[in-house]
């Protein structure tokens, strides 16, 4: 997907201090490993991901899960098996009844917490690296470099296949979509349920449809035979409870634009303050901001700004892979934004902030909702492309254990790096905070580690494997930081990713 010029440069930062918990608020009691990330691919990150990672603007983390205060499990909904259970219907409901009628529920909603931003961004200042700028070490001066190393051949090897492009990189970059992969500003509000499917019909009109077809029967003999009406019993999908809800004759308009962050499309720059402003009345409300620390600086680094490079790929979504905002605009002001990721095998949500004049309507979750359905129609253009990424599971955290109600879903072992359905998991976590998820003792971690020399390493702009910088500079006592980072990332990623070393 990338081009032969892209890498993923990351400088790591260990995981020795602790920082204010989000969840339960303990000062020193959050413990995480991480590395700031100056550029990196799209499938970079969705191997990261899938090995306990998670990113807040471009500082990328993973929680030390047996040593922090709440232990945070990577949760992934299977999108296109999920059916919306009561609770959803009723967020549904409320949304549809708010949009057709413009009156507010009452009652509040509970308050639907979702990821604290991650505002610990490492030890110092990230350096500054500029990817024209890099020189990989050629084949011939490994051997030179190395006469002494026996891991020197399979070096090699690495060196050539790590430096290969990944696949071609577009020039015309969609820089704003709607759902449905179109321009934005072909989008029409107000445009109601999806025509080319068939109507919506009442439970009425289905009873009446049965009684009518009973009394034919009775009147004509039971000789004749009746055409057999269809299966009514086939649930409604997500797609056709979130159509009922956007009526054409709605007082209110509700519309969801697609816009990209990163690099910033031109309708991403011209909703910006809109955007921002909301953010902020959110974080003054709901997490009870002072009025200064919301600033503009902190909402750009922390949600604007993203390491992932933009992408395209023939067999993937229409609008591309890396970084999005999605607006929800009511009646013509952005009530809600929800962050996410397009990766290559899911939507990965980062952040939702909403306006608190809406709290009512359970925007967290009717997000959630919005964004499996999303992910449901880009697996129509990218078969990979199936999951629902809801960032961490805090089961010690019971306000955040909403995110195991969007099921079939699953949680990652923080041992074996497998999947495991959360009905398996519940019970583990209710006995203890932190488990191992896979109950399989023979199951290890298919990348583990095993040979450091193959890391790529970043040094003097110049790209070399691990064994060759390691013979360079023998005085350096680098290598448990290097290895521990090898084992944090897996195999594969250390033979892509470049580790920056001063």
């Amino acid at each position: 997907m990338a081009g032969s010029n892209s890498y993923t440069i990351v400088e790591y930062f260990g995981g020795d201090d602790g920082y204010r918990c989000g969840y339960c608020k303990n000062d020193k009691g959050n413990f995480s490993h991480g590395m700031w990330s100056h550029s990196m691919t799209v499938q970079d990150y969705q191997d990261l991901i899938d090995r306990g990672w998670r990113r807040s603007g471009k500082y990328v983390y993973k929680p030390i899960m047996k040593k922090t205060c709440c232990p945070q499990y990577t949760i992934r909904c299977h999108a296109l098996n999920f059916q919306p259970s009561k609770s959803h219907k009723k967020i549904l409901k409320k949304m549809s009844k708010y949009i057709s009628k413009g009156e507010l529920p009452t009652a509040q909603a509970d308050g639907e917490p979702m990821d604290s931003v991650c505002e610990e961004a490492g030890p110092r200042e990230p350096t500054k690296v500029c990817q024209s700028d890099l020189k990989v070490v050629a084949n011939a001066d490994i051997k030179d470099e190395v006469p002494n190393c026996s891991a020197a051949t399979e070096v090699q090897k690495n060196s050539e296949d790590s430096t290969a492009g990944s696949s071609e990189n577009f020039q015309n970059d969609s820089a704003s979509v709607s759902e449905g992969g179109t321009d934005a500003k072909a989008s029409k509000p107000g445009l109601g349920a999806d025509p080319s499917r068939p109507p919506c019909r009442k439970a009425k009109d289905l009873r009446k449809e049965r009684r009518l077809q009973k009394d034919q029967k009775r009147q004509h003999g039971a000789g004749i035979s009746l055409a057999k009406p269809a299966n009514t019993n086939q649930p409604k999908t997500l797609e056709e409870f979130i159509s009922e809800s956007l009526e054409d004759n709605s007082s209110d308009r509700l519309e969801v634009r697609l816009v990209r962050s990163n690099p910033p499309s031109q309708q991403f720059k011209a909703s910006f303050d809109a955007s921002y402003q909301v953010y902020k009345l959110y974080q003054m409300a709901i997490h009870k901001d002072p009025p200064d620390k919301p600033s503009e600086s902190q909402f750009r680094r922390f949600l604007c700004d993203s390491p992932l490079e933009a992408e395209h790929s023939p067999d993937g979504p229409e609008m591309g892979y890396g970084s999005f905002h999605q607006q929800y605009w009511l009646d013509g002001r952005i009530v809600a934004v929800g962050v996410i990721d397009i990766l290559p095998a899911c939507v990965s949500s980062v952040y939702l902030y909403y306006h608190p004049d809406f709290t009512s309507l359970s925007l967290g979750s009717y997000s959630a909702l919005r964004e499996i359905a999303f992910t449901r129609k880009l697996q129509k253009q990218s078969t990979k492309l199936c999951y629902y990424y809801l960032g961490f599971y805090v089961h010690s955290c019971p306000k955040m254990r909403y995110k195991g109600q969007y099921r079939p879903a699953d949680l990652l072992c923080p041992e074996s790096y497998t999947w495991v359905s959360v009905e398996q998991c519940i019970p583990l976590l209710n006995n203890s905070r932190y488990a191992r998820l896979n109950q399989d003792p023979d199951a290890g971690d298919s990348q583990a580690v095993k040979d450091v020399g193959r890391a790529l390493v970043l040094h003097k702009r110049t790209v070399m494997p691990y064994i060759v910088y390691s013979c360079k500079f023998k005085g350096r006592s680098d290598t448990a930081e290097v290895q521990e980072y090898a084992s944090l990332v897996g195999q594969d990623c250390v033979e892509r990713i470049l580790l920056y070393r001063s």
